[in-house]
């Protein structure tokens, strides 16, 4: 495998990310539909993916480089199946077992301690567990959740790939 095949391989997910980034910025600001607290941590955390494969392709990494981004990379995916899978979970909880829903976050940054802010934005609130976007009749949270596992699949493959 040579140097543009292992460009391509990390440009893949970048371009993944990017689109997924786009079209998130083009529902909030476009459809009006603005992003919950779980919405925006899976947004962080695919920022952070495109970030990473960014790197890998600025900078193509040997064999055992490419092991040890791959391992972040996954780690930091698994942060994002925790979270969609929660945010999926929130979203098929019975209407009575929906959690309230709190304060907006710029309230909450200007008024609470960060630690609280950032323990609200990972569990979420009853915000979250409102559906208001559906594709093939799944919403947005599973279709990342499924990305995320997709996202981990391809970084398996891809660190497996051997310069030649």
């Amino acid at each position: 495998m040579n140097v543009k095949s292992l460009r391509l391989y990390s440009f893949l997910p970048v371009l993944a990310c990017v689109l997924m980034l786009a079209y998130a910025y083009y529902v909030q600001y476009v459809d009006y539909l603005d992003p919950c607290p779980l919405c925006l941590v899976q947004r962080l955390i695919i920022l952070i993916i495109g970030i990473l494969f960014l790197f890998t392709l600025i900078y193509p990494p040997q064999y055992i480089f490419r092991k040890i981004m791959s391992v972040i990379i996954i780690l930091v995916t698994l942060v994002g199946c925790a979270v969609s899978a929660r945010h999926v979970w929130l979203q098929n909880l019975p209407a009575d077992e929906v959690p309230a829903c709190g304060p907006g976050l710029s309230y909450m940054l200007e008024n609470f301690p960060i630690g609280s802010v950032l323990s609200d934005l990972f569990t979420g609130s009853g915000e979250c567990a409102e559906i208001t976007w559906r594709f093939l009749g799944l919403s947005m949270p599973t279709w990342t959740l499924i990305t995320f596992i997709g996202f981990i699949i391809y970084t398996i493959i891809w660190s497996k790939l051997k310069k030649s």
